[in-house]
């Protein structure tokens, strides 16, 4: 595997693969595992992630790379194995996730500002000697229009805090993926969404550019273009590709190699239709891939439910949920594949 920031950037988003973000804080893996009645522990932390890492055939074949927290790029599975060489031997690329989360922007109610540069620059040659090509930092944008959120403040602070921690990662031959997550919780319609995102991704890449990061080396980690949670709006995928390749067109540079989204909430099945909208109405000047969390943990973790006995079902669920996204990032996923499954 190449080292140069360029390869390692193409080989995240190669055809069909996309990232497992399997870095969930200990204080969100409990609230995860709580639903599902298992204690959450650093084995059972452990023995689910070690579940994921050794399905083959979603490793091999649909999984370019993983995002883990600190306490998971340090650990060994059950007989022993860093999880980092589970990981590195099925062909897919270790990563980290680096931010220490979005704290209250002081004197802007409602907005918050990611926390995590100080000490980053050693943090990141740590990481890099425990195996991490690629790191990831999310900010995190709300909508409350009826407050001023986000406020301008709030959208520069964070883009320039992005822009500072992709210089790091580059420094220490690490590919950044920048994620300026615009929240989908809120009662905005679409078009506020496109509106947000769209000042929020020319600011990043003013910042970026003004920081010196090599775009070519780096991966967007952005949120579709959709409406808010409580608007009680249900998008076609159809709208939601329309009018997120709109938005990329107009803000993200060509020399990007690639998009891979967040599902920012979104249910499996829905995060894999937008998905394969946005990859039919192709072809983009960028790979358009995925780096989902619970889009691709949720069935997996619920047939499991932290039973040795339910590794291959849960084995199974992850393999099923990768190969749709897999399909969905080829533009090539049927609804009438799930229910084959």
């Amino acid at each position: 595997m190449s080292e140069r920031l360029e390869d390692i950037a193409a080989a995240i988003v190669a055809d069909g693969k996309g990232l497992l973000a399997a870095d969930e804080s200990s204080g969100t893996i409990k609230k995860r595992f709580d639903v599902i009645g298992v204690e959450s522990t650093a084995d059972s932390r452990r023995d689910y992630r070690e579940m994921m890492f050794r399905a083959k055939d979603a490793m091999t074949r649909y999984i370019s790379g993983v995002i883990l927290y600190d306490e998971t790029i340090r650990q060994k599975a059950a007989d022993g194995t860093p999880l980092v060489d589970i990981i590195k031997a099925s062909g897919a690329i270790p990563g980290i996730k680096v931010d220490l989360g979005a704290k209250p922007l002081a004197g802007f109610p409602g907005d918050t500002i990611t926390e995590g540069l100080d000490g980053l620059r050693e943090r990141l040659a740590d990481y890099y000697k425990l195996g991490a090509r690629f790191a990831k930092w999310r900010a995190v944008i709300d909508i409350d229009t009826a407050k001023g959120v986000p406020s301008a403040t709030s959208i520069g602070s964070n883009a320039h805090a992005l822009a500072r921690y992709a210089a790091l990662c580059q420094e220490a031959g690490i590919v950044p993926i920048v994620e300026p997550e615009v929240l989908m919780d809120g009662a905005h319609s679409i078009d506020t969404c496109y509106e947000i995102s769209k000042a929020t991704l020319l600011k990043l890449y003013g910042e970026l550019y003004a920081a010196r990061v090599v775009l070519e080396g780096t991966i967007l980690k952005p949120n579709m273009v959709i409406s808010g949670k409580k608007s009680g709006k249900k998008d076609r995928p159809e709208e939601v590709a329309e009018k997120t390749i709109k938005l990329f067109r107009e803000t993200v540079p060509a020399a990007v190699p690639g998009i891979a989204f967040l599902s920012g909430g979104q249910d499996d099945e829905q995060a894999t239709a937008n998905l394969n909208a946005i990859n039919v109405i192709g072809p983009h000047p960028w790979k358009l891939s995925f780096s989902y969390g619970r889009a691709l943990q949720a069935a997996a973790q619920k047939a499991w439910s932290g039973k040795a006995s339910n590794v291959a079902a849960g084995q199974a669920a992850f393999i099923h949920r990768a190969h749709m996204n897999h399909l969905a990032a080829l533009g090539k996923w049927q609804p009438a594949l799930e229910k084959a499954a």
